[in-house]
């Protein structure tokens, strides 16, 4: 019987393909070889994470810190310091409220109060219909139109706690 030379490829391929057999690994594999596994690609392959699976959970991050060869905890500390990550799934809606100081200074606070409260939600959360998830941001860089509230990728300046809340309750 004679072997070809796809064959121990075929196999080292298939061994390479995650357990899972989820094919939103393969763009993971795609995005990560595209940068030649560089470890400075990670942002970029956590976005792709992101985008590919809703959010980063934690088989995702193991596996782009084995494909990265980089520690888990570096992978783990990059996606929990940069806001537009998420460890959970996000709703249908999202509102980032920004809490750098010039917005903290111009009433952010308030606001992310109110939604709290008027809209029962707390940061970090979601609305058990999955309709609405409530996240803050350190800085969003729109200082000059503070306070700013990020609703489904949009920026929003000069926002009060009547009008976001209103905006929001729209979606619930």
């Amino acid at each position: 019987m004679q072997s070809t030379e796809a064959e121990p490829k075929a196999k080292a391929k298939k061994e390479a393909a995650h357990p899972s057999g989820d094919k939103r690994f393969k763009v993971l594999d795609m995005t990560m070889k595209r940068n030649q596994y560089r470890q400075d690609a990670l942002i970029e392959v956590l976005h792709k994470a992101q985008e590919a699976f809703g959010y980063l959970e934690e088989d995702v991050l193991m596996y782009v810190a084995r494909g990265l060869k980089l520690p888990l905890s570096r992978v783990y500390g990059v996606a929990t310091f940069y806001h537009l990550f998420s460890l959970k799934p996000q709703g249908a809606h999202t509102c980032v409220v920004c809490l750098g100081t010039a917005c903290y200074v111009k009433g952010a606070n308030a606001l992310l109060e109110g939604l709290e409260k008027d809209c029962g939600l707390k940061s970090g959360e979601t609305t058990e219909d999955g309709q609405v998830s409530l996240v803050t941001a350190r800085c969003i860089g729109a200082c000059g139109i503070a306070p700013a509230v990020v609703i489904d990728g949009v920026v929003a300046g000069k926002q009060t706690r009547e009008a976001i809340v209103n905006r929001i309750k729209e979606y619930l």
